[in-house]
């Protein structure tokens, strides 16, 4: 998890979410808080910025100005360079900091050196984690000027000669194309979005996808697979239906290998805010 003063989430409710990164208060539109009432009103008077939406998934922050260019956080050794995107992002997502711990514990534990493919890699917080417990990674993400966010990461983290490689490429015709390559990994780490586009056009859609390219990753991993993680935040991705994709597409089986359960974020209230499901191999 983070240390307190890197991140807190301090309050939450009506569709908002109050969060403090490093030296910043920010108040961010938060659907799984709609139903949830605030606790702590008072705290919510001190923002340094608000970001509201203004049409399909981007918006504005408010007011404008108050937040630097950029800023950084930190997990561990792992640095974060954040920014206040138009689409409410900052550039790291704390729900993934358990995942992050996780990660390390496996690597820890294997008892030779791993490959791993870090899929819809994003700003590189699991790529970080891999590359800072020893194993090799290759981070692949469709976007180039997130790729680049995330080597900036690295850099900053002191990770830059760590044995990282970078690609923008579509997530799912990598895979295929690492399998006809003969290419084989020892742990896959997925995030997919629910809806995606590749730098060459090509589409995703979790639910069309994501079984197919589960069964490509298990087929990368056959034979020598130490860990397998996977995360979503797709309306329609509870832990039953994801632990037994993952467990299907791997073990042929749902009754067998995975498990999975809420991600959530932890408010200083005591109060947890979903933020999707993960699923890990081994249990």
């Amino acid at each position: 998890m983070f240390d307190a003063d890197q991140y807190q989430l301090l309050d939450f409710g009506g569709g908002r979410k109050l969060e403090r990164f490093g030296a910043y208060l920010l108040d961010r539109y938060s659907p799984p808080a709609e139903d949830a009432r605030k606790s702590n009103a008072a705290a919510w008077k001190d923002l340094h910025a608000r970001y509201e939406r203004t049409q399909g998934d981007e918006g504005r922050w408010k007011p404008a100005g108050v937040l630097p260019a950029t800023w950084t956080i930190s997990h561990g050794e792992c640095v974060f360079e954040l920014q206040a995107t138009p689409f409410g992002h900052l550039g790291v997502f704390p729900e993934q900091a358990a995942n992050w711990d996780w990660i390390a514990k496996q690597i820890a534990r294997a008892s030779r050196p791993l490959r791993v493919l870090n899929l819809f890699a994003y700003t590189g917080g699991s790529t970080l984690a891999t590359a800072a417990s020893g194993a090799e990674v290759v981070h692949v993400d469709s976007a180039k000027n997130t790729v680049a966010w995330a080597r900036r990461n690295a850099e900053l983290s002191g990770l830059a000669e760590k044995p990282i490689r970078w690609i923008a490429e579509d997530a799912k015709r990598f895979a295929e194309r690492e399998l006809r390559r003969g290419n084989r990994y020892d742990a896959v780490i997925l995030d997919p979005p629910s809806y995606g586009h590749g730098p060459k056009g090509e589409t995703w859609k979790i639910t069309r996808d994501l079984h197919s390219l589960l069964t490509t990753c298990a087929a990368l991993t056959e034979g020598q697979r130490a860990f397998m993680l996977l995360t979503c935040h797709s309306p329609g991705f509870e832990p039953p239906e994801v632990e037994a994709m993952l467990a299907d597409a791997v073990f042929g089986t749902c009754q067998a290998g995975a498990t999975a359960q809420p991600l959530t974020v932890g408010c200083v209230d005591g109060r947890q805010l979903p933020s999707g499901v993960v699923a890990r191999w081994p249990r």
